[in-house]
């Protein structure tokens, strides 16, 4: 099975179309076309349905993507190790992160591994919990900046712990307490991160058997602490989200309190290839000592 034919119909499902595969990988679109034609040949069904309008997965298809994903993995790996045992380092690196991390603790990691690791190439992905596990889960990410939750069906590695604060408008009636007690939230208007699926936040109020009043749900918390800037309304996060939004804006801890523990989840250390490896001790070095996550 050629290399050349995996990576064509990869980028084909990933992009929806032979063209965008084809600026993707540096092909022309019939190129591409040709060589998941090929493939689908030697597999003996189809992969993709094509249409105007692009092309998707046959069932077949979907059945196979995450498998052709291992295999150009392991392919990778290969290369990747034999350039290790002549010396020299080199790869690539999917990192998936919430776009706080990403924000806040990645970039002084990524900046002083580049400059001793300039032939690894960094890929980072910002998203929700969900997206992070479902792309470590189809081989897309290497690894994952999340915070802990069970079960955990990947090997953990844990940083740092973050508390969970109450953000509030500044002219909130609460505002100049010391804590904020949870129960409260069954009387505000809440507004909920996440698409309205924070993984932490749910738990907390699970656990705690509160039922918050939703009146608006976001993709990411930023948008979430522009709304309470605005008075819209309050929310529960993790403090590290709330880094550089002072103005308008108060946090309070919770009563009770509640940590998360950030940390990495890696299907297998011992299985990931150098470059992987070698990120994963780096932030791992970097990310434990409180001063440098400053």
């Amino acid at each position: 099975m050629e290399s050349a034919r995996c990576k064509a119909f990869v980028a084909a499902a990933e992009c929806g179309s032979f063209t965008a595969a084809a600026g993707k990988l540096g092909y022309t679109p019939s190129g591409v076309s040709q060589l998941v034609t090929a493939l689908e040949k030697e597999l003996g069904f189809p992969l993709l349905d094509r249409s105007r309008r692009g092309v998707t997965l046959t069932r077949e298809g979907e059945r196979f993507l995450p498998e052709i994903r291992g295999f150009l993995g392991k392919e990778d790996r290969i290369y990747e190790l034999a350039a290790e045992i002549r010396g020299l380092v080199v790869g690539s690196v999917a990192i998936a992160s919430y776009p706080s991390v990403a924000t806040y603790w990645l970039p002084a990691v990524i900046r002083e591994f580049q400059t001793e690791y300039p032939e690894i190439e960094l890929r980072l992905m910002e998203g929700i919990r969900q997206e992070m596990l479902e792309w470590i889960d189809q081989g897309i990410a290497d690894m994952g900046f999340l915070t802990y939750t069970e079960p955990m069906d990947y090997e953990w590695i844990p940083l740092a712990e973050d508390r969970m604060v109450a953000v509030l408008p500044a002219d909130h009636p609460l505002a100049g307490r010391k804590s904020y007690p949870l129960s409260r939230c069954e009387e505000e208007d809440f507004i909920m991160p996440a698409l309205g699926h924070d993984v932490d936040v749910e738990a907390l109020l699970t656990e705690n058997r509160i039922r918050p009043h939703i009146k608006f749900t976001t993709l990411e918390n930023p948008a979430t602490l522009a709304m309470i800037q605005n008075g819209l309304g309050m929310s529960i996060m993790n403090e590290l989200c709330t880094t550089g939004w002072n103005r308008k804006l108060v946090k309070l801890p919770l009563e009770p309190e509640k940590n998360l523990t950030f940390g990495i989840a890696v299907p297998s250390v011992r299985h990931a290839s150098p470059a992987s490896r070698r990120f994963l001790e780096y932030a791992v070095r970097m990310l434990t000592r409180p001063e440098r996550r400053k």
